[in-house]
């Protein structure tokens, strides 16, 4: 019978999933070029990842896989991919319409925000709307906060509905057991270079295991010293899973998550006298009255129609990339019903 003591502190006890005979489950800790650092039942170790354009690819941090074990010289082998839950995606950096995933097997999203800037409530917005979508829960964290003349805890409350907005002080350890306290399950990091990310991980885990680095005088932006995502066991149980800075957060199918996000703005749409209402100039808007009221400001509108607009974009080129796909499916049987027939006709 196969122990997996040593996988629990990477999560296994909460899976729940069924290991066929032979095979060796698995938890990806990090993965870089053609190849991934492994949690097994006997340890860490190296496996060799399956080749681009096959049934199993696109493997990230966090997922939980079935390994061919090693015989002779060769290697072990990620064989096949676990089913997902709490998966955080975007929108190709690339721009193509297909989603790459940022983390897998996710309970919890730690979206880091540094409070000695300016804080932008729309990319918060957008973080929530791929937490939400993902499955996760979303805790907001302004980092650095004894540094900030002013955490803006309220504003950023006001924007997170449903979500924990905690300051925390990863140098003094403010707030920092009352973040503990939250974490659930994996905890994945997310946030812009200079949010201190790496520093608040070191924190959680009591151990230098990321490297960091000072934000530039000049305009306040950090450097990338995390450059993989990587999976580490809290000390407390749980795991987590430090990424490097986000530039772009681009949507992908995350109309759920929008929702969520703007559980608010969802809310007042319904009171409505018209359900197509475009929040304009129709008599009877209960959004245009929550504007008017101070209920509900222009800049969160403007974001919940901005994100909307960017997701329904995503959303039709990913239905134009399916559609085409399945067209050159369509042609290649087409093609071998004719080499068929042709090859009949001449006798072979």
């Amino acid at each position: 019978m196969v122990e997996y003591d040593l996988l629990i502190p990477y999560g296994w006890n909460s899976t729940g999933y069924t290991v066929p005979d032979g095979a060796i489950p698995a938890r990806v800790i990090r993965t870089d070029r053609g190849e991934c650092d492994v949690a097994t039942p006997s340890g860490l170790a190296r496996a060799t990842l399956p080749r681009a354009g096959s049934e199993v690819s696109g493997l990230c941090t966090g997922d939980w896989v079935l390994l061919e074990p090693s015989t002779g010289l060769l290697p072990l082998a990620v064989a096949a991919l676990l089913p997902r839950r709490g998966v955080i995606s975007r929108s190709s950096a690339s721009g193509r319409s297909a989603g790459q995933v940022l983390a897998a097997n996710v309970d919890t999203v730690l979206i880091c925000v540094p409070a000695d800037g300016d804080v932008d409530l729309g990319r918060i917005e957008r973080l929530l709307a791929l937490a939400w979508e993902g499955g996760a829960q979303p805790v907001v964290v302004l980092t650095k906060a004894d540094a900030a003349e002013d955490v803006p805890l309220d504003s950023v409350r006001a924007v997170a509905p449903g979500a924990t907005v905690l300051a925390v002080s990863a140098t003094s350890g403010a707030g920092l057991e009352v973040l503990t306290a939250v974490l659930d399950g994996t905890v994945v990091l997310l946030g812009p270079s200079g949010a201190g990310k790496s520093t608040l991980a070191n924190a959680l885990l009591g151990a230098e295991a990321f490297a960091t680095g000072a934000v530039r005088a000049s305009d306040g932006k950090g450097r990338h010293t995390t450059v993989h995502r990587e999976l580490r066991p809290l000390p407390h149980g749980g795991t987590l899973i430090d990424t490097p800075g986000l530039r772009g957060i681009g949507l992908f199918d995350a109309a759920d998550g929008l929702e969520k996000t703007f559980s608010d703005v969802e809310n007042l749409a319904r009171g409505c006298r018209f359900t197509d209402c475009g929040h304009e100039t129709e008599p009877g808007c209960a959004v245009r009255a929550a504007l008017e009221s101070g209920e509900l400001t222009e800049r969160r509108l403007a974001s919940y129609r901005k994100l909307q607009r960017e997701n329904a974009y995503m959303a039709a080129r990913t239905d134009k990339r399916l559609a085409a796909e399945r067209e050159r499916a369509w042609r290649d049987v087409h093609k071998q019903q004719r080499r068929m027939y042709r090859e009949r006709g001449s006798g072979r």
